[in-house]
């Protein structure tokens, strides 16, 4: 049986490998195939396609777009829509990127005041000096902190300190999933709902989800997840059924930033089969 990984993570957003180390660890791992699915940037794929050429490795163009949804008038809640086959370099995406990575800063920049107002080790431009050339998230924040002693574990940092009903956190502007399913659309992609278990919804409003994102274009689910437990991927693996979507895998791999999970190896037994390629044609 072959094996592929439609789940990972650079150090282009919040992992800590390079594309270039991403294709190697592939290659170890002896994958077929990966997708670099970057959050809300796709500054690695270049450099992991090229890493590829001449190697038994097949690196599938992919981004993974923070979308805020709004379940009921007075609820929202932050999505995740995977792309994968895109065309890396249209512009519209580019530009779309761009200006959420610029949102991010000014978010991010708001962030490390508040955390130091309030005592803890952190400055934006230390921050930036220690992670150059990426998009900062919050995984960022929490391995800084970390290394500063401040914090025990990453774990830790979302859990106290990181959280989005926490005192220091700091909203920012998303896409809808609207917008974000149509940017996939237009490069060219295929738009799948990322980890839907992770959302903490009810059945029904899972369904409502569904039915809105499909309505816009969605695709397919991923419905084989490193943090899904017990029935989770049999019940995800329903949902694509019922609404007629296609199911994708895959680790969500960011190296040392979840250090329990491998590249191709997910949590227990999990190994997402080659044959679900077929699904992204």
């Amino acid at each position: 049986m072959q094996y592929i990984d439609l789940h990972v993570h650079s150090n282009c957003s919040d992992g800590t490998c390079t594309p270039e180390e991403l294709v190697d660890l592939a290659l170890e791992a002896q994958l077929v195939a990966f997708a670099l699915t970057d959050h809300d940037t796709v500054d690695g794929v270049a450099r992991a396609v090229a890493a590829a050429q001449g190697k038994k490795i097949r690196v599938i163009p992919g981004v993974e777009l923070s979308c805020e949804y709004q379940i009921s008038p007075g609820r929202k809640k932050e999505i995740h829509i995977l792309g994968y086959n895109i065309d890396y370099t249209q512009p519209e995406l580019l530009d779309t990127l761009a200006e959420a990575a610029a949102e991010r800063d000014e978010r991010n920049r708001k962030m490390c005041k508040n955390l130091r107002d309030a005592g803890y080790p952190i400055d934006y431009e230390s921050l930036a000096a220690r992670f150059p050339h990426t998009i900062l998230t919050r995984a960022h924040f929490a391995r800084f902190l970390m290394e500063k002693g401040a914090i025990p574990s990453i774990d830790s940092a979302f859990k106290k300190i990181l959280a989005q009903d926490g005192p220091y956190f700091v909203m920012r502007k998303y896409l809808s999933p609207e917008n974000g399913i149509r940017l996939i659309k237009k490069a060219g992609g295929i738009p799948v709902l990322a980890h839907p278990l992770l959302y903490k919804m009810s059945v029904s409003e899972l369904h409502n989800l569904i039915i809105e994102l499909k309505s816009y274009g969605l695709k397919g689910i991923e419905a084989m997840y490193s943090r899904n437990r017990g029935n989770d991927e049999a019940f995800a693996r329903k949902l694509a059924k019922d609404f007629d979507l296609i199911i994708t895998g895959g680790t969500d791999f960011h190296g040392a930033n979840k250090p329990d999970l491998e590249i191709g190896r997910g949590e227990g037994s999990l190994r997402v089969p080659v044959m679900l390629l077929e699904n992204l044609r």
